[in-house]
């Protein structure tokens, strides 16, 4: 899939006020889509989000010769894989592409694919996917730089395993191969954020037989054939967190529903430690903040159930408004914070040193408007975010960053009362028929 960027505009110093329902998570999306192709029969994946990711997900799953497509915000995937070799294009551009490698060793005995790309924000090794493969059967041929083929003739086996460090992709890979694979597999040192869960449950479903979700030891046992079966998604704590975050920034009071505050309960104490009000409910969180915002001190992220690494940097947009003091660290990825250089654009006070990100106080006169260019996913919503509470206009560059985990959240912002809006480039036709000048259209926000 070809990735289109743009630019969001931002006219700040408004505050939200009003409801927004959390989508599907694009982090548990994606491991699903893998795991159909372990499927016999059809399998439907309800209400899913219209990424650039996972439009990436299902020209992959076509590209191993599987039926995937959209039926109105539904997702079904048939057909059983025939083609061990995925587009290597599609497969660069996004890092959730190691996780179609084990359904294609576990159903043809060999995959083939380019190396995952994905942010730039530190390295992310696949060292845990391929021990544990290799743990199970799997071997790694010879294939050149960039490249990835795996195989295994004599089918995957079931395998003890410890994991030296509970990664969330190991853990899907490992998954996904043991599920069909023969005999029983444990795998110890396991993570246990909520979309592992989410894919065991689906797994199961499908007639899987997975124990121990949510712990740090798995124990499954491999099953012939896994059937189809109609799935919702659960709810994406990282998109409740950036709305969260931004009902700090910009002020207001913002009502999530849909998506438990458990789910992202370490962003929730912070932000109310920093001076908000946050009442919660079974699926609902409202978050408001009327007065001022105090630093956070010092934070870390961490496995689950501590401070999930993608939202790190949106919790950095709102401490930017904070008349205190505040430092972040995320001990999973070293360049996590490739947005204080549009925080400090903004006129925020930041400082990086390693993996620490120290922000504030808040300037006497303020954030003020600046162009921006979001240097990955996270990174460019944490942008958005700051830029609600800058007084004037803000532009934030690169927007396909974004695109690939947010569907519309201009316009979920927009429906929040916020002044702000997209700029595309045309479709190519009108390109030769209207002068360059002219060659942007605007998508406004809701007026209010």
């Amino acid at each position: 899939m070809t990735q289109q960027s743009g630019r969001i505009w931002v006219m700040g110093g408004r505050p939200l006020n009003g409801t927004a329902t959390i989508p599907a998570a694009k982090n548990s999306v994606l491991p699903l889509l893998a795991a159909a192709l372990l499927c016999r029969g059809p399998v439907r994946l309800r209400a899913v989000p219209r990424l650039s990711d996972v439009e990436c997900s299902l020209g992959l799953l076509r590209g191993a010769g599987c039926a995937a497509y959209w039926q109105g915000a539904d997702i079904v995937v048939a057909g059983m894989p025939s083609n061990s070799t995925l587009p290597g294009e599609t497969a660069a551009q996004m890092r959730a592409s190691i996780l179609f490698c084990a359904p294609l060793l576990a159903r043809l005995g060999r995959a083939e694919t380019s190396l995952p790309g994905g942010c730039n924000i530190g390295a992310r090794p696949i060292d845990l996917h391929l021990e544990g493969l290799a743990r199970m059967g799997a071997k790694e041929l010879d294939a050149g730089a960039g490249k990835l083929v795996l195989a295994a003739p004599g089918g995957l086996h079931g395998a003890d395993i410890t994991l030296r460090f509970p990664s969330v992709g190991a853990t899907e890979t490992l998954l996904l191969a043991a599920v069909c694979a023969r005999g029983t597999t444990v795998l110890r040192g396991a993570a246990r954020e909520p979309e592992i869960s989410d894919l065991t449950e689906f797994l199961n479903r499908c007639g899987g037989r997975i124990e121990g979700a949510g712990t740090s030891t798995l124990r499954i046992e491999g099953r012939r054939g896994l059937s189809g079966c109609d799935f919702s998604p659960l709810p994406d704590r990282i998109f409740a967190s950036t709305l969260a975050c931004a009902a700090a920034a910009a002020g207001g009071r913002v009502e999530l529903t849909g998506c438990p505050p458990a789910l992202y309960a370490p962003v929730l104490e912070i932000l109310e430690q920093m001076g908000c009000t946050v009442e919660r409910g079974a699926d609902r969180a409202e978050v408001a903040r009327f007065g001022r915002l105090y630093g956070a001190g010092r934070v870390f992220t961490g496995v689950y159930p501590g401070l999930a690494t993608d939202a790190a940097p949106l919790l950095a947009a709102a401490m930017l408004c904070a008349e205190g003091e505040s430092s972040i660290e995320d001990v999973i990825f070293e360049r996590r914070f490739g947005c204080a250089e549009g925080f400090e654009r903004l006129g925020g006070r930041v400082k990086r040193s390693g993996r620490v990100l120290s922000v504030g106080p808040l300037p006497e006169s303020g954030l003020h408007g600046a162009t921006l260019t979001a240097p990955d996913l996270r990174g460019g919503a944490a942008l958005v975010v700051a830029a609600l509470s800058a007084q004037g206009k803000s532009f934030v560059e690169e927007t396909r960053h974004i695109d690939r985990g947010y569907a519309g959240l201009w316009e979920v912002l927009a429906s929040l009362g916020g002044r702000i809006g997209r700029e595309m480039p045309p479709p190519d036709a009108a390109v030769k028929k209207i002068p360059s000048k002219k060659q942007i259209y605007l998508a406004f926000g809701a007026k209010r």
